[in-house]
């Protein structure tokens, strides 16, 4: 049973940064697709970033490019997610996710509870 769980979600100030992680048990990190999702308040699930299972082919949303950044730490069995220049609508909780076989899915097998990124004007 693979197991998801997120970390590392904070209140900032706009221009801050956080970096969240998501540790994965039960397997290895490089078995899965991963991705990070987030949910703002009254909106839908939307994937920002997204890594391949090779690790070889990533994926930002637009409004991302440039400030994040997905990566993961094979040593460590973890995703992790650099978030630089944040502003008040990345304000989400923020999900990772996994998949033995698609990319940047919505329906991805697992799924972690979920951290709070709120981002202050």
């Amino acid at each position: 049973q693979v197991q998801l769980v997120e970390s590392g979600g904070d209140l900032v100030e706009s221009g801050g940064s956080l970096r969240p992680s998501c540790a994965v048990s039960g397997d290895r990190v490089d078995e899965y697709a991963m991705g990070w999702f987030r949910q703002a308040s009254g909106k839908e699930l939307e994937a920002f970033s997204c890594m391949s299972r090779s690790g070889t082919s990533t994926r930002y949303l637009e409004s991302v490019k440039g400030r994040f950044t997905i990566s993961r730490d094979e040593a460590k069995n973890m995703l992790l997610l650099q978030m630089n220049n944040l502003k008040p609508e990345d304000t989400a909780v923020y999900f990772c996710a996994a998949d033995r076989f698609y990319y940047c899915s919505g329906t991805s097998e697992y799924w972690g509870q979920g951290t709070q990124v709120t981002v202050s004007s």
